[in-house]
């Protein structure tokens, strides 16, 4: 028993002992440590200490916040952060595998779901799947300890490289213009400088520097450039490869930047070392909060032979309403295409329990059942409200029935196995909200139950025996029994068939076929494969997925359908594609994405998992293999799965996900788990900030935090860890006097690190709990996938997509992008009125010539008409809103960038019903004098920076189809601004797609010119933007 009495800063500890004897002894209350040793010490003067073993033979357990046993393995965490429910620890005897159990622990704080919880769920689906993903993962982690050490460098510090056009790499190497290297060995202190040419490889510069230094040094012999590699100083980023030098990001930072690359020569042997510890290694477990504990569940209880319903918490909605009634709906679904009409119970008065014992029948066959069909309910309540009729003289009232949903349940007809489902399910459902379609089912829902089972609604079905024996879906080697052949052979399609195909498949829009061109489309199917491969989609979409026939017709096509463009493969991703052979086709296609190209995609690939039906698919398995081979993409692949781990219906999913990648990368644990004890700091301190504020001015607040922040636990936590928005980045030391927190109204922190060996300055990361940044995350996406297709062309705009990462429910970073201000503190600082600032078209320029003096400044004016142009075309074609001079920034080298995006897809903000943003992107004055080096008559400058407009612009149309598949696989995230095909709507019009390229070039010309003319509208915005918020505070 132990016991916490803190009185005078101390810790009075009773401890029970295995043999039935209580040792007490007092300590200080601040180490605060589980005292294995120290007990041992105390217990040796007690009774009966001979009867005890060695204390490794023991171990502390509590009853943790989740009301479970925890065997408290690693001895090194602090009592304050287990926080058992009750302030008792007992010592037992050790069982099982030490090793496996603190493995296990790990993971179960790492991911914020006990292992424990998958165990006792007793399904074989999910035991299955574990022990099949824990197979996979460990035989991957075995492979990678048989790698060398430069192919280990490949997944533990994969390469950063720019995307290059053909014309630049061409245009670089002709160029051959020489710079200076700092140079120095990890091995000794001397250091070395060189010039070489920017084409040159790595391996060059290294055996440049293997020579000076046998020169140097008078070395008989020389070692071999091949047992080095180049490391970027104070970062895990490393510069080897067949690649020049001037296609590393690091390099091309400097050079744009005019800083001077400084790079350390690192030996093999380094590495490998590093590579066996990471072998050997077994994750210490740092300090992590554990969970909160759940709220106090509603019991429920309910019985039923077909249907049972119960939802006592919505029952009071309707006592204003006159006699409710409750009806429950069903359908049949393959993706989005129901199979047959729907059909509904009979009405039952609302009860605690009420019964149907109806029977439900579907006008389809079930051999005609395709393999991931599903089965979806809706519980709603039929109300009819009193309506006074219009005439005042009658005085009789009619009643207007109004259907209000209350919870829905999707269930598989097939289970994992390939069996079809039969006898009594219990379905515990999910609460409705009424949308704008007034749709009853949630076809796009989770097969997921609620796991919270003692309060949801619950449904009792009864699956019928369709047969004496069980019933399993047909394996594809001999699909429904049929033999099938190119029948299409025999029949020749006519020219002008062909020419109708050709058109239907080379639309521009996207309207819904008709009846005789599904026919068409259908009947020609093989010409499709032969001539139209990537068009494998509109097949899809016009298949009969109810009719068994054309299902095997469709499986056999598919076998030998050529690979699919990455583009089209990311289509067959969408909900409308759910069959597992197609799924299967999709992930093989994608299989030829490059570690760069699938990080790209990873945030849609992650959320396309919600479309999943079951725990073990391609994608689960393609997503883990990847992340497996490359610990960048694991580190992301980790993030944007323990982000949504608080989203019940996909827990489980991702819970068991992060659970194979761990058992995977066992030696990514501790990383992870440092990351995750700094943002569980980050937060308590945001929540101090929070409630400190409301009591105190800001500067006794910041005061306040930094005292907070200056604890050792703090510092510890805070320190020496690798940043969650980039994993090569090191978080060396916290700067606690720099740090300070934000006005708005959930006090986000903002936070410096400091690197001594890095050149460039302090870090700064923003951490926000209380806002969404999904959203922010998604647009930041899409603005770095529009550089990287724009460098693609040889037109690099300066682009600035900084760093954003959603870690939890309403919790994030953000990267400070340092030497950066606001438009609004650069105007306001150069006027003395407020009022007159958003005027002040001399501020932005008289800025930058502050910060680049003399020759620098025609360089800064260039790098802000490349940024100002991708900005515009960029905000525009997302439809990026609320845009004022708060969240529009510039760095002092000149670029400009964008801040804030949440509002997009055309999204604008109102005022008293009026559109406040009535221009299609921001272009104001003082960003054109800027543009024109300050004078009114440079129309040269000018022109040059709209056809850059219009050369981005193109470009990305080019791309159109990549943005739309993109955002609407991201339809499954539940964005507030993308759940519909309203939302996506936006791009196409936006991006012209309907349109030829003569016809789209027009209207962003005058979408241009809209910008340009209409921008004292902006002018006026930002006024009252000013007015109404005072920046200077």
């Amino acid at each position: 028993c132990h016991k916490f009495d803190v009185t005078g800063g101390n810790l009075l500890n009773p401890f029970f002992l295995p043999v039935g004897v209580i040792s007490y002894f007092t300590r200080l209350f601040h180490p605060a440590v589980i005292p294995s040793q120290v007990v041992w010490k105390h217990a040796q003067y007690e009774p009966l200490y001979h009867m005890l073993s060695d204390p490794e033979a023991y171990v502390f357990t509590c009853i943790n916040q989740t009301a479970e046993q925890q065997e408290l393995e690693d001895e090194q965490r602090r009592l304050c952060d287990i926080q058992p429910f009750l302030p008792v620890l007992r010592l037992v005897a050790r069982e099982g595998d030490r090793v496996k159990k603190l493995i296990n622990s790990q993971i179960s704080l790492l991911i914020g779901k006990g292992l424990h919880e998958f165990d006792s769920m007793q399904d074989p689906e999910v035991n299955d799947f574990r022990t099949k993903m824990c197979q996979f993962c460990e035989e991957r982690a075995a492979k990678r300890q048989q790698l060398s050490w430069a192919a280990w460098m490949e997944y533990n510090f994969p390469l950063q490289l720019e995307p290059m056009a053909k014309a630049e790499v061409a245009a670089c190497t002709r160029g051959g213009k020489l710079f200076v290297y700092g140079w120095e060995r990890s091995t000794d202190p001397s250091s070395f400088t060189f010039q070489i040419a920017p084409d040159e490889f790595p391996i060059t510069l290294m055996s440049y520097a293997i020579k000076k230094q046998a020169t140097v040094f008078r070395h008989e012999t020389m070692e071999s450039p091949e047992d080095y590699t180049l490391q970027v100083n104070g970062k895990y980023e490393y510069l080897y490869g067949n690649y020049p030098l001037y296609q590393f990001q690091y390099i091309r930072s400097c050079l744009h930047r005019g800083l001077t690359p400084h790079l350390t020569m690192v030996h093999s042997s380094t590495i490998i070392a590093m590579r066996d510890e990471q072998i050997n290694c077994i994750a210490n477990t740092p300090k992590m909060s554990p969970k909160p504990p759940p709220l106090p569940k509603k019991k429920v209880k309910g019985h039923g032979s077909f249907v049972n319903g119960s939802n006592p918490r919505g029952l009071t909605v309707f006592s204003y309403f006159f006699s409710p009634q409750l009806v429950v709906q069903a359908g049949l679904f393959h993706g989005n295409e129901m199979l047959c009409k729907m059909v509904s119970s009979s009405e039952v008065n609302v009860c605690s329990e009420p019964v149907w014992k109806q029977r439900l029948d579907f006008d389809i066959n079930i051999c005609d059942l395709p393999r991931m069909a599903r089965l979806c309910f809706a519980l709603y309540a039929v109300i009819e409200k009193a309506k006074k009729a219009r005439s005042t003289k009658k005085k009789s009232k009619k009643a207007v029935s109004k259907d209000c949903p209350i919870a829905w349940v999707n269930v598989m007809l097939f289970d994992y196995k390939d069996q079809l489902k039969t006898g009594e399910c219990c379905l515990h459902m999910w609460s409705s909200f009424p949308d704008e379609k007034g749709e009853l089912l949630n076809p796009m829902g989770t097969v997921q139950c609620n796991p919270n089972t003692e309060s949801a609604a619950s449904l009792v079905i009864c699956f019928p025996n369709v047969a004496s024996h069980p019933v399993y879906y047909p394996s594809f080697d001999k699909p429904f029994g049929l033999r099938l052949s190119p029948l299409y052979a025999l029949f020749c399609d006519s020219h002008e068939q062909k020419l109708q195909l050709k058109e239907i498949l080379e639309r521009r829009s996207h309207t819904e076929l008709y009846e005789h061109e599904k026919d068409l489309v259908w009947k020609m199917r093989y010409d499709i494969r032969d001539q139209y491969p990537q068009a494998l989609a509109k097949l899809l979409i016009i298949t009969k997925w109810n009719k068994h026939e054309d299902v095997a017709q469709m499986i056999s096509l598919l076998q030998t359908w050529p690979e699919l463009p990455v583009l089209n493969a990311l289509e067959l991703l969408d909900f409308s594609f759910p069959d597992r052979y197609v799924g299967s086709f999709a992930i093989n296609s994608l299989k030829k994405l490059t570690d760069n190209e699938l990080f790209q995609y990873l945030l849609q690939l992650v959320q396309v998992l919600k479309y999943e039906s079951y725990l073990d698919c391609e994608l689960t398995k393609f997503l883990l293999d990847r992340a497996l081979s490359n610990r960048k993409i694991g580190h992301f692949l980790f993030w944007h799965l323990r982000s949504e781990m608080h989203v019940p219906a996909v827990a489980l999913r991702f819970g068991l996900i992060l659970e194979a990648y761990c058992r995977g990368s066992t030696h990514h644990i501790k990383v992870l788990m440092k990351q995750g004890e700094a943002l569980n700091k980050m937060k308590a301190l945001n929540d101090f900030v929070k409630v400190s504020s409301q009591k105190a001015t800001k500067p006794q607040t910041k005061e306040m935090m930094h005292v907070c922040m200056k604890q050792e636990t703090y510092l510890e936590a805070l320190s020496h860890l690798q940043s969650p928005l980039n994993p090569s980045i090191i978080l060396a030391e916290v700067c606690v006097d720099q740090c300070t927190f934000m006005d708005s109204k959930m006090k986000p922190l903002w936070i410096v690190f400091n690197n001594e060996e890095t050149s460039g300055g302090g870090v700064g990361i923003i951490f926000k709990n209380g806002d969404d940044l999904r959203q922010d995350m998604l647009t930041l996406q899409m603005i770095q996938l529009m550089d990287v297709l724009w460098k693609q062309e040889g037109l690099d705009l300066r682009m600035t997509p900084y760093g954003c990462l959603s870690t939890g429910d309403k919790t994030g970073l953000i990267e400070v992008v340092m030497h950066s201000d606001t438009i609004a503190n650069i105007q306001l600082n150069k006027s003395n009125m407020v009022a007159t600032a958003a005027f002040n078209k001399d501020a932005l320029l008289n800025w930058l010539k502050s910060k680049n003096p003399g020759d620098a400044l025609e360089q800064a004016i260039e790098e802000f008409t490349l940024s100002c142009a991708g900005y515009c075309v960029a905000t525009y074609v997302l439809g990026i809103g609320d845009r004022h001079s708060d969240n529009i920034m510039i760095r002092e080298t000149g670029q400009l960038f964008h801040i804030d995006f949440g509002h997009f897809l055309g999204n604008f903000k109102t005022k008293f019903g009026i559109n406040r943003e009535r221009v299609p992107f921001i272009l104001t004055y003082d960003f054109v004098h800027v543009i024109q080096q300050g004078k009114t008559n440079n129309n040269e400058k000018f022109e040059r920076f709209r056809g850059y407009c219009e050369k981005a612009y193109m470009i990305l149309r080019r791309h159109g189809l990549l943005f739309l598949h993109l955002f609407a696989l991201m339809k499954a995230a539940g964005l507030p601004e993308l759940s519909c095909s309203k939302d996506i709507q936006y791009l196409k019009d936006s991006l012209a797609l309907g349109k030829t390229d003569e016809e789209a070039l027009k209207h962003f010309r005058l979408k241009f010119n809209e910008a340009l003319r209409e921008s004292w509208k902006t002018k006026v915005n930002w006024l009252a933007h000013n007015v109404s918020k005072d920046n200077r505070q």
